[in-house]
Parts: C-alpha cells; structure tokens; sequence
C-alpha cells in the first residue's frame, strides 16, 4: 500500500489540475465576444439543412427575396454540412472589392473534380499560388491590349461572318413575304464560340458558314453544351460529400 500512495497523490495532482485548467477555459470563452452571424432561417433539418425549405412550389429566386425580405440583406443558408451566405447585391459588390481576397477561394464541388482535372482549369481553381501565377499568364498572353490587337482581325472576321447570314436568309427568301425570321440567340451563340475556338484550336465549328467536318462539329458541340449542362448541376455529393457514392441521377458517372 505504501507503494501505491505516490502514485495515487501524482493522479489526485493531474485530476486536479486538469479540473482547474477546464474551468479557466470555460470561464476565458466566455468572456471573449462571440463573433456576430448572420441571421439564419428557422425550419432547417438535420443533415440536409435548409433543402426542403427551398423545394417548395415557389421558384428559388422569389424563395430567397421573400426570406430576405424577413432577414435583411444578408443571412446564411444550411446546405447540407456547408453554410451559405445569402445577401443582396450591394452587399455583394462590397464582399467582391472590398474583401474580394477573404472570398476569393472556391469550394470544391464534384464538377470541379471531374470536369477541370480536379480544379486545374483556372475557372474552377482555388485561390492560391496556382491561381495567381494563371492570372498574370492570361492577363498577359491572352487579355493584354497587344494580344487584344493582334487578334482582332478574329473578331471582325467571324462578326462578318454572323452578317452575312441573316442577309443570306434574307436575298433567298420567298417571293411576297416581307419579312424572315432570324434565330438570334442561336447566332449570338455560335458567333461567341467560333470566337473562342478559333482563338484557342485556330478554327471554327458553328454556323452556316462554318465549312469542315459536319460530324466533328456536332461532336464539338455536344461536349460543350454538356460540359455547360454539368457544371451548373448540384449533385449530392455537393451538399453531403459521405453520400456522394450514391450518386442519385447518375450525374456523377455522365461527368466521368
């Protein structure tokens, strides 16, 4: 017994230690002043947070004006394990210039990973060294005012191009009808991307005019317009990342 009592007095000494430690903790958290939140709606579940609250009928859009119209111009949503913040677009214009670099990163969501080589392309790439040296090399060699004035005989001859078109409908059009129908927003479209195209592979793949292989245009323009379709997607893993294996609707495997 006598062997023991030291042992017993350097445990009774490390109890009480340890209790005074916890209360000094306790007592110093609660004299630091929490830091201010922004408001958050009642109504969220566990797990999936505020995802039923934005399923209703209502389109998300009016869902939002409604609970800021309640909340003010800021407040944060619970998507599944990540917060939201929610606010107007004046108090957006003063996150993005005033405190533009405390929210310059990007939260990694599931299209990022598959379709941008895991946040390699710099649209989708987290702020950081990476991001800042892809910065100055597309400010320099693709956005510069030289760069800019080298290619814009591209610009001018594909706005040509998209003129000429409607004017082609319009010499071919039947005879008595004083009018013809032109698809602007098809033609916007394929203009802006037989710009970047052409600027980036050297050719062109849209439009009447656009010549070469039919196959290998279509083929061209149905990557784009999935790549498009998937990254404006919010799969599962998004909002619950140890869900993601289930990957409902299959979104997961068409961006793979």
């Amino acid at each position: 017994m006598e062997f023991l009592f030291p042992y017993v007095n350097i445990i009774t000494e490390g109890l009480i230690a340890l209790l005074l430690f916890a209360c000094y903790y306790v007592v110093r958290r609660s004299a630091v002043p929490k830091k201010v939140q922004a408001p958050k709606p009642a109504g969220a579940w566990p797990l999936i947070g505020h995802f039923p609250l934005l399923a209703g009928s209502q389109l998300p859009h009016i869902i939002l004006g409604d609970l800021a119209d309640k909340y003010g111009p800021i407040f944060t949503l619970q998507i599944g394990v990540h917060q939201a913040l929610v606010s107007s677009w004046e108090v957006a214009q003063e996150l993005f210039t005033t405190n533009d670099i405390a929210l310059a990163d990007r939260h990694g969501f599931a299209a990022a990973k598959h379709l941008s080589y895991d946040g390699v392309m710099f649209g989708f790439a987290p702020y950081g060294d990476y991001w800042r040296e892809m910065l100055k090399l597309i400010t320099m060699e693709l956005l510069s005012s030289r760069q800019l004035e080298l290619h814009g005989h591209v610009r001018a001859s594909e706005i040509g191009a998209f003129l000429k078109e409607p004017h082609k409908c319009w010499t071919h059009k039947k005879i008595g009808s004083d009018h013809v129908l032109v698809d602007l927003k098809q033609g916007f479209s394929d203009l802006a991307l037989n710009v970047i195209l052409r600027l980036v592979v050297g050719k062109r793949f849209f439009g009447a005019t656009a010549g070469g292989d039919r196959k290998e245009a279509e083929r061209c323009h149905k990557a784009i317009g999935e790549f498009f379709h998937f990254t404006g997607l919010f799969v599962l893993r998004d909002a619950i990342p140890f869900l993601g294996w289930l990957d409902v609707g299959g979104h997961e495997r068409g961006m793979k």
